[in-house]
C-alpha cells in the first residue's frame, strides 16, 4: 500500500510501477521484503519525475496477516536549470552547433524528469547526424541535481567527428538485379554531404519493390573511406525466390464461394520487376489476366503497372463479360503520398434491367467499348496503414470516360474521400475514427452510364447493416438501379480492451441519388458493433450491424469479417 500525500498521477504511476502480486503473505519477514522492493521502485519513479528530494520509508502493519506499507515524502519537484553542450574533440561548424542547441529544447523551470533530459541528449546527436556529422555519438553526459536550489543541469558531452561526404553504392554481389540499375536509386550524387534522410530513402526505394525478403543501407565505417575521403554505402539484398505459387479459397453469404490462384516472377528484367499471372472463379467475379510491374520506371520512386485481364461479373445490378487492358504510371511524394495517372481501354458485353414504362422492365443489352484516363490522388498522414490510430487520409480520383458502341456518350466519374483518427487518450486505447466519402457522375443520366460504372452503397466497406449494392434507388423488382450520386459517412468509436482483444460501436450512413442531388431523406443508416483481435501486424475484424430502419425485404443482421480496420 502507497501511502502520503502527493500528486494523483504520480501516486498512479507509483502503483502501476510496483504492480500486485497474487502470492499471499505468510509472515512479517515476506511482507516487509516485499515493502523494501515496493519502496526501490517508488524511489526510482520519484527520481524519474524530478522528484530528488524524496523521502520513502519500507515498512509493515500491524494487521493479520501483516501488509506492506510504503511512507512517501515527494518533497519539492527539481527544476530544468541551464543545460549545456561540451563538444568532445573538434565542435562542428557554427550552423550545425546552433542546430544542436536548439534541438535541446529543455525549458529553464520545466520539471527535471529523467526521460526529458535522455530525450534531449538523443536531439542533439540527430540534429548533428542530419547536417553531415555522421559518426556522432554521446559519451557519459554529466547531470548537476543541485539541493541548494531544486534544479537540474544537464551537460552533454558529444562528439561529433568529421563531416562526412558520400560515394556511390558498394553492393553486395551475387544477386539478381543489376546493380547499375541500382546506383541509379541513389537520392544523392558522389561528394554530397551525409544526410541519414536520404539513406533511409533509398531503402524505401528498395522496400517499395517488394522483391526482396530483406534489405539492409547504411554507410560505411570510416576505414573504408575513398582516397578522395568520399564514404561508400553499402546495400546488401536478399533476393525472394525467383517464382512463388500462391492459392487461396474465400466464402461470403453475399458472394458465395471462390478459388483464386497467382503465378509471379520477379526480377525477370533484373530491374526489380515483378511479372503475375492470376485467374480467380466466383459467384460474383471470375477473372484471369497478366500484370506487369516495373518500379522506379524512368526516375526514381515512379511505378508503372500494365495488365490485361478477361472478365466475368454477376451481380444484382448487372451482368458484364468483357477484355479490358490498362496503364498506369504511380509517383510517391514524400513518405506516403502518391499520385496516379493512367489510361485503359475495355470491350465488354452488359445485361442490366432498366424501366420500360408503366412498371414494365425489360432487360437491356449493351455492347460498348470503353476508353477512360484516370487521375488519382492519395494523401496518408495516418500512422498505421491498416490500423490507424491518429491522423488522417485524403483520397480523389477522376475519370474521364467515353464509350463507344451501341452508346456513345464522354461522362466524367469523380469520387473523394476523408477519413480522420482522434486518440483520446496518450496510449491511443481509445480513438474516434470519421469518414466522408462522396461521388458524382457529369454528363450522363443513369440509363445512360453503363451499370458497372453507376454509384452503389452498403456492405462492410461501405454502408454496414445493408448487404452488397442493397442502399440506394431500386427497380420494381428490387434490382438495384445505381445512381450518378454518391454519400457515405461512418462514425467509429475503437477501444482497445486488453494488447489482443478490442471491441468497436459504430454507425454507418449512406445514400445514392439517381437523376439530382441526393435526397437525405432516403438515407440508409445502420449501427453496429464489432470484435477486433490484434495480429500484431493489423486486426482481425468482425461487425454485427442492422439497419435502423428495415425495409421489407431486408435482412434484420449483416455480419462482416475482414482483416484491417473497416476505414
Amino acid at each position: 500500500m502507497v501511502q502520503g500525500d502527493m500528486d494523483p498521477e504520480l501516486r498512479t504511476t507509483i502503483q502501476r510501477v510496483i504492480g500486485e502480486t497474487d502470492r499471499p503473505i505468510e509472515n512479517r519477514f515476506e511482507a516487509r521484503r516485499r515493502a523494501g522492493a515496493a519502496a526501490e521502485d517508488a524511489i526510482a519513479v520519484l527520481r524519474s519525475e524530478g522528484y530528488y528530494a524524496n523521502q520513502v520509508e519500507a515498512d509493515v502493519s500491524e494487521a493479520d496477516p501483516p501488509r506492506p506499507l510504503v511512507q512517501i515524502v515527494p518533497g519539492q519537484r527539481f527544476a530544468i536549470g541551464a543545460a549545456a553542450i561540451a563538444w568532445q574533440g573538434a565542435a562542428p561548424d557554427a550552423a550545425s552547433e546552433a542546430a544542436a542547441t536548439k534541438a535541446m529544447a529543455l525549458t529553464s523551470g520545466a520539471p527535471g524528469r529523467a526521460v526529458d533530459v535522455i530525450a534531449a541528449e538523443g536531439r542533439v546527436v540527430v540534429a548533428v547526424q542530419k547536417r553531415g556529422y555522421a559518426d556522432a555519438v554521446a559519451e557519459p553526459r554529466e547531470v548537476i541535481v543541485d539541493h541548494a536550489d531544486h534544479t537540474v543541469r544537464p551537460t552533454y558531452h558529444i562528439a561529433a567527428g568529421m563531416l562526412v561526404r558520400m560515394d556511390g553504392l558498394d553492393i553486395t554481389p551475387g544477386g539478381r538485379t543489376n546493380p547499375d540499375w541500382l546506383r541509379r536509386l541513389a537520392p544523392w550524387n558522389s561528394g554530397d554531404t551525409y544526410d541519414p534522410e536520404d539513406v533511409a530513402e533509398l531503402e524505401r526505394r528498395l522496400l517499395d519493390t517488394s522483391v526482396y525478403d530483406s534489405v539492409t543501407v547504411g554507410l560505411a565505417p570510416p576505414e573504408k573511406a575513398t582516397a578522395d575521403g568520399l564514404r561508400p554505402v553499402v546495400v546488401s539484398l536478399s533476393e525472394r525466390k525467383p517464382r512463388t505459387i500462391e492459392g487461396g479459397a474465400s466464402y461470403a453469404t453475399s458472394d458465395g464461394a471462390g478459388v483464386n490462384a497467382r503465378w509471379t516472377h520477379y526480377n525477370r528484367l533484373r530491374r526489380a520487376d515483378t511479372m503475375a499471372l492470376y485467374g480467380q472463379i466466383s459467384v460474383r467475379d471470375t477473372r484471369a489476366g497478366v500484370e506487369v510491374t516495373l518500379p522506379h520506371w524512368l526516375r526514381p520512386a515512379q511505378t508503372l503497372k500494365t495488365g490485361a485481364a478477361a472478365y466475368k461479373v454477376r451481380t444484382d445490378a448487372y451482368d458484364e463479360t468483357g477484355f479490358g487492358v490498362n496503364a498506369d504510371v504511380t509517383r510517391r511524394y514524400g513518405k506516403t503520398s502518391y499520385v496516379t495517372a493512367g489510361l485503359s481501354a475495355d470491350y465488354s458485353q452488359t445485361k442490366e434491367l432498366t424501366s420500360a414504362g408503366a412498371g414494365m422492365l425489360t432487360t437491356l443489352g449493351r455492347d460498348l467499348f470503353t476508353l477512360q484516363a484516370l487521375a488519382d490522388l492519395l494523401m496518408d498522414r495516418s500512422n498505421d496503414p491498416l490500423n490507424p490510430t491518429q491522423g488522417w487520409r485524403l483520397s480523389a480520383r477522376i475519370e474521364p470516360t467515353l464509350i463507344l458502341g451501341d452508346t456513345n456518350l464522354p461522362y466524367l466519374r469523380a469520387v473523394a474521400q476523408g477519413t480522420y483518427y482522434q486518440p483520446l487518450d496518450k496510449q491511443a486505447r481509445t480513438v474516434l475514427a470519421g469518414r466522408l466519402r462522396l461521388g458524382r457522375i457529369l454528363n450522363g443520366t443513369v440509363d445512360q452510364i453503363p451499370a458497372s460504372q453507376r454509384f452503389y452503397a452498403g456492405g462492410g466497406g461501405s454502408v454496414r447493416g445493408f448487404p452488397y449494392q442493397a442502399v440506394g434507388p431500386r427497380l420494381d423488382d428490387n434490382t438495384p438501379r445505381g445512381g450518378v450520386f454518391l454519400f457515405e459517412s461512418s462514425f467509429e468509436v475503437r477501444r482497445d480492451l486488453t494488447p489482443k482483444w478490442g471491441m468497436a460501436a459504430f454507425v454507418d450512413a449512406g445514400a445514392v441519388g439517381s437523376s439530382g442531388p441526393i435526397d437525405f431523406q432516403d438515407l440508409a443508416v445502420g449501427i453496429g458493433l464489432g470484435v477486433r483481435y490484434n495480429l500484431g501486424f493489423a486486426p482481425i475484424r468482425v461487425d454485427v450491424a442492422t439497419p435502423v430502419a428495415r425495409r421489407k425485404g431486408e435482412q434484420p443482421i449483416q455480419v462482416y469479417v475482414s482483416i484491417g480496420q473497416s476505414f
